[in-house]
């Protein structure tokens, strides 16, 4: 097996850091997204040896291939990694639900982390990792998080009570639900700050422009130590292979067996991190990227076109993004880590608005990929009728996922076995599940709500709100106003 110890900018073939410098800074100081200097590679053998481990032990062995023993001993790393899930509901941290009427489709629940989302596998890691470095070099960092709905909610809670950390959590007014959005303004904490934008039409998509803004004015970077903990962050993607090791492992009937992996997708967060996995040498057959009707990566699969749009609300709020920022981490690996390429792709995107990419590199990465966006009507009609023919309520998000995958299903190899992500709770979106089994909120079936989500209705909430017109200027000043310099 390879170890990956420096780290480049998949846009500056010259920068080479080590690991931990790259957590800390977020993204590259040219702009682009870190990435390993040499992919970690896993032969089929040590798959083998891998088989049986739990979700924790089998994450410090993945992670152990991208973290020097030098930056975070491996009893550390242990120590951080049993943090990061010792409040999750589940001890199995993932659980995987067989369906009987679907043979070959088990559905993967990635959301019985404390908010109820995918992102709670790796967020809890990832600011557990930045906040041991912080105490050891004795510095703070102030965190910018945009969020589609997910992100924030587990980023709020995953920083809340930090020492070395302040977050400030951007979410676009109507394009979270009222349960996400208690989700990070009951927390209460004094580091965790959520701001609520008005009319920001493309969601988080503007929310990132207006990060990155604030990032640009390099008086006020340098003054406040803006890192991210966003899918920007190479920790992320890092962690979000080993949910792809694990279920293989689950459920592989031998080891070399091809996996299909069915996914929600957005800004192809996650999704990086299935195809690092696959890189690295898990056996995937294909991947079905789901989109809801902001369509990005499936105009990307399809016809070769990166170009950011409008962003359309759906009750897959999590994945309504129209630029999908880790394809091009991705693309860096598919297309032979050639930085000059990438750097110039993104120079096209930046002054024409969109790329179109050659027949050459489209076949590079459309390796193994199929896709399929998933309009409203057909989320809600999944939805109900799994749980008509399964007793089983999936969330809108697991919904285009699988109607994704059934929509492919001639296209993959007999008797091919497939996981189906289901990335949220159900009870993050009553008012969709009503919708969908075409009932009141309240005659919805139990499994349409959490204990958790009910007891935060009853709790006041903190708030910051600014017009999206208004934002970089006042989120500026708010930012200098509670700006504390460390004793």
């Amino acid at each position: 097996m390879t170890v990956a110890t420096r780290y480049r900018s998949i846009t500056d073939e010259a920068t080479s850091v080590d690991f931990e410098s790259a957590v800390l800074a977020g993204i590259a100081p040219d702009g682009g997204l870190f990435v390993p200097e040499t992919l970690p590679t896993v032969s089929l053998d040590q798959l083998g040896e891998w088989r049986g481990l739990s979700y924790a032990e089998l994450a410090i062995e993945v992670l152990s291939l991208f973290i020097d023993k030098t930056c975070v001993p491996r009893a550390d790393l242990k120590r951080l990694i049993d943090a990061s899930i010792a409040e999750f509901f589940s001890s199995e941290v993932i659980l995987h639900r067989p369906l009987n009427h679907f043979p070959g489709v088990i559905v993967q629940e990635l959301f019985h982390g404390p908010t109820l989302s995918f992102k709670d596998i790796a967020m809890g890691f990832v600011v557990n990792l930045l906040d041991y470095f912080l105490q050891r070099r004795g510095e703070r960092r102030t965190l910018l998080v945009a969020t589609s709905g997910d992100t924030g909610p587990a980023a709020g809670y995953a920083v809340k009570g930090k020492q070395n950390l302040d977050v400030w959590l951007f979410y676009g007014a109507g394009f979270v639900t009222d349960e996400q959005e208690r989700q990070m303004t009951t927390l209460m904490a004094a580091n965790v700050h959520p701001v609520r934008v008005r009319e920001s039409e493309n969601g988080s998509d503007d929310l990132d422009h207006l990060i990155a803004q604030l990032v640009a004015d390099r008086p006020l970077h340098k003054k406040l130590q803006f890192s991210s903990v966003n899918s920007i962050n190479w920790a992320r993607v890092m962690m979000q292979t080993v949910h792809y090791f694990y279920g293989y492992l689950q459920f592989a009937d031998r080891v070399g067996q091809p996996v299909n992996f069915a996914v929600p997708s957005g800004g192809f967060g996650n999704l990086c991190g299935g195809t690092l996995a696959r890189e690295m040498g898990l056996p995937v057959g294909h991947f079905i990227v789901a989109n809801n009707r902001n369509a990005c990566l499936t105009e990307l699969f399809e016809r070769g076109l990166y170009r950011e749009t409008d962003v359309v609300n759906c009750p897959s709020s999590a994945i309504d993004i129209s630029s999908p920022n880790n394809f091009w981490r991705y693309l860096y690996f598919s297309t032979g880590c050639d930085a000059s390429k990438i750097k110039t792709w993104r120079d096209e995107l930046a002054r024409c608005g969109e790329v179109q990419f050659d027949a050459t590199t489209m076949a590079q990465y459309r390796r193994g990929f199929l896709s399929r966006s998933i309009d409203d009507r057909r989320t809600r009609e999944t939805m109900a009728e799994l749980y008509r023919r399964e007793g089983y309520l999936i969330d809108p998000h697991g919904a285009v996922a699988f109607t994704a995958l059934l929509d492919v299903q001639s296209d993959l190899a007999t008797d091919s076995l497939s996981l189906c992500q289901a990335t949220a709770h159900p009870s993050k979106f009553p008012r969709v599940v009503a919708d969908a089994l075409q009932v009141p909120i309240l005659e919805c079936p139990p499994a349409a709500f959490h204990a958790s989500l009910e007891h935060a209705k009853g709790l006041c909430q903190l708030i910051y709100e600014c017009a999206h017109k208004d934002g970089f200027a006042s989120i500026k000043q708010t930012l200098l106003k509670f700006y504390q310099p460390r004793p």
